[in-house]
């Protein structure tokens, strides 16, 4: 499985670099950019997957976050994957919503026609695109955490309540809770998955934490000013089950912030220490 490079860019004694690969998952062409620290050089080093959101791609956090002098100072490598399945023949929303097709593939396996096809990120962030980083950059799989933001952030923590013992660590900013109980997550789950509401549980961290086998400590940040707080992130809810079963959850609530990538680059570097911590990083 050959990888083609868009791009590479010194940055904090690493590199910066985007590539394209056919991914059979998705069955089309794939974006993900990955950050690779100086220690890189010396041997394999932890990785953190990050997750973007709502109408994002691969170079959201790239550019916006200042993730690479954090990495670069834990010896962390950084996988920043796109958000949907793109190009010709991928199907987008009917009505060209932001939030639903392109730039929104909510980290599931489409089982629903026409998205069943190409809109299976779930396997290819759980699988598929772990096997093809390992094979072609110096990182240590045993020690690999999980991070996003929205969109990202109910990916990052469905993925690792689904997947005991793969991550030493997650944590999200401002995640889609329950997008069983909230508009973004209802449509996209209607429209990928079908009307049934059993089989979105399987995407739903609130409705996933009650059979986790595995306790990782949850750090969400959810900035008080968010537009979208009440309507569609409910950390609420997310609080409400982990204090009914026992799960450890440090939710931050942060006066004065909002959604925005200015409100993450603030608070980035709790997120960083925190995984460092768990993957033994720098």
């Amino acid at each position: 499985m050959g990888l083609s490079q868009i791009s590479a860019a010194a940055c904090f004694g690493g590199e910066q670099l985007r590539f394209t690969h056919a991914s059979r998952a998705c069955n089309c062409t794939m974006t993900f950019s990955i950050y690779l620290p100086a220690q890189a050089k010396s041997g394999a080093v932890p990785l953190v997957w990050w997750l973007s959101g709502l109408t994002c791609t691969d170079r959201n956090f790239v550019e916006k976050a200042g993730a690479q002098r954090l990495a670069g100072e834990h010896g962390l490598a950084v996988i920043t994957p796109d958000t949907s399945p793109r190009g010709e023949g991928v199907p987008d929303d009917r009505d060209g919503a932001y939030d639903f097709g392109l730039g929104a593939g909510f980290y599931v396996n489409a089982t629903r026609a026409p998205y069943a096809e190409h809109y299976r990120m779930y396997d290819y962030i759980v699988d598929e695109l772990p096997q093809v980083v390992s094979r072609h950059f110096p990182v240590d799989p045993r020690r690999q955490s999980i991070s996003g933001h929205s969109m990202g952030g109910h990916g990052a923590l469905t993925i690792a309540l689904r997947n005991p013992g793969k991550y030493k660590s997650v944590s999200a900013f401002a995640p889609i809770s329950s997008p069983i109980n909230c508009p973004w997550g209802q449509k996209a789950l209607k429209g990928y998955l079908g009307e049934d509401r059993n089989a979105w549980r399987a995407h739903d961290a609130v409705a996933l934490i009650a059979g986790a086998g595995e306790r990782l400590d949850l750090l969400v940040d959810q900035g008080e000013r968010d537009e979208f707080l009440s309507e569609q992130l409910r950390p609420d809810l997310l609080a409400q089950a982990c204090e009914a079963h026992g799960h450890p959850l440090r939710l931050r609530m942060q006066p004065g912030y909002d959604h925005s990538y200015f409100f993450i680059a603030t608070f980035l570097a709790d997120h960083f220490a925190h995984h460092a911590r768990a993957l033994g990083g720098e």
